[in-house]
């Protein structure tokens, strides 16, 4: 089911909250981010602005005449005003009704956007970093369930996809990758959380590989990192296979990146640094010799959008909250051989964290 009305007012309430501590002081926001607008209104067209006030009563969505029917279905707790240029009819609003300093996302605004909409005689533009996606890292309970469904889909999907066979010597990357997606489709996906990733052979020593007409063969591992889209979250899984009896050196990085992963799981606690958390799976991989060969950051956070924050990272900062959704993804990728890449997500809890993405870790010759 899609977030009810109550569920997106109570996310502007905490921005409202957040507003109030802010430095400077902001009197509004000017949401310009369409997957923002998205999570504090429930709308999902393609033009939208949305202003948040100090004052509920001066919450106001933006859209052009395209969504007239949508926008009163989807964010029907919200005054309308249909224009087509969104925000700068909220700005002329704001400003109509005495608001003072606005706060705009800088990140979402372009350059040229911001000096067309700062004029001298409009309310007072403030730039503004991250408000929205910091309330985002911490899900409610009714985007756990969106995610909880993405992740049973993919996991459905990837069991139909090795039930019916499709993983076998003589498949090329694209047909099994495609296969997949289908299957996702089929099982109630939107849409795919972000293009599948089938690698195989030496592809699979490639963290981002994208499929090709490169055939699968006897001896090869095959890498899989998808996802399915449901109702605007994010589904993110990678799991390994083999394709027959697996060589030593198969078993040997492909225990080290399931151990690794064991390890950074087991460090998703609330309050956690992300670079520790980082620090337990990669300390496992280093120690066994292969850092150099773990080429990327632990994970990231997922939700509206399959990157968001927190990051897992030697870069990464902050700490884990409680119901944040994180993946946990450690890799071992060896040039000219085949690389090995465990991934789930997660949800961040007190008891330890729960797994969304359920299907075995097990290396599955095929």
């Amino acid at each position: 089911m899609p977030a009810a009305i109550d569920d997106h007012a109570r996310r502007r309430e905490n921005l409202r909250a957040a507003l109030a501590g802010h430095e400077p002081a902001l009197d509004a926001l000017l949401v310009t981010d369409l997957d923002n607008v998205r999570y504090l209104s429930g709308f999902t067209g393609s033009n939208a602005a949305l202003l948040v006030g100090a004052d509920p009563g001066g919450d106001a969505i933006a859209t052009d005449g395209r969504y007239l029917t949508q926008v009163a279905e989807q964010s029907g707790d919200l005054r309308a005003v249909i224009e087509r240029d969104v925000a700068k009819a909220l700005l002329a609003e704001a400003e109509q009704a005495g608001v003072g300093a606005v706060g705009f996302e800088a990140t979402a605004l372009s350059y040229a956007d911001h000096s067309r909409l700062a004029g001298e005689n409009g309310p007072r533009f403030v730039p503004t970093a991250r408000l929205v996606e910091r309330l985002r890292e911490v899900k409610d309970q009714g985007e756990i369930e969106l995610l909880r469904r993405a992740c049973a889909i993919s996991d459905q999907a990837l069991a139909a996809l090795v039930e019916e066979g499709a993983i076998t010597p003589g498949s090329t990357e694209r047909q099994v990758a495609r296969r997949l997606e289908n299957l996702m489709y089929e099982f109630g996906a939107e849409a795919v959380a972000f293009e599948t990733i089938v690698a195989a052979g030496a592809n699979s020593a490639i963290p981002h590989h994208r499929p090709t007409e490169a055939v699968l063969a006897a001896g090869d591992f095959v890498k899989i990192d998808f996802g399915a889209l449901y109702q605007g979250y994010h589904a993110d899984e990678t799991r390994t296979f083999v394709l027959g009896e697996p060589a030593a050196w198969q078993r040997e990085i492909y225990d080290l990146v399931r151990a690794a992963q064991t390890a950074g799981r087991e460090a998703l606690v609330p309050g956690a640094d992300v670079r520790a958390v980082d620090a337990a799976a990669r300390s496992v991989i280093e120690a066994a010799g292969y850092g150099e060969q773990f080429l990327h950051g632990l994970g990231h956070g997922v939700g509206v959008q399959i990157h968001e924050a927190p990051t897992l990272g030697k870069l990464g900062s902050g700490t884990l909250s409680d119901g944040a959704v994180v993946t946990v993804e450690p890799g071992v990728y060896l040039p000219g051989r085949g690389g090995v890449r465990i991934e789930d997500t997660l949800v961040v809890r007190g008891g330890g964290p729960e797994l969304l993405t359920r299907t075995t870790k097990d290396l599955i010759a095929l």
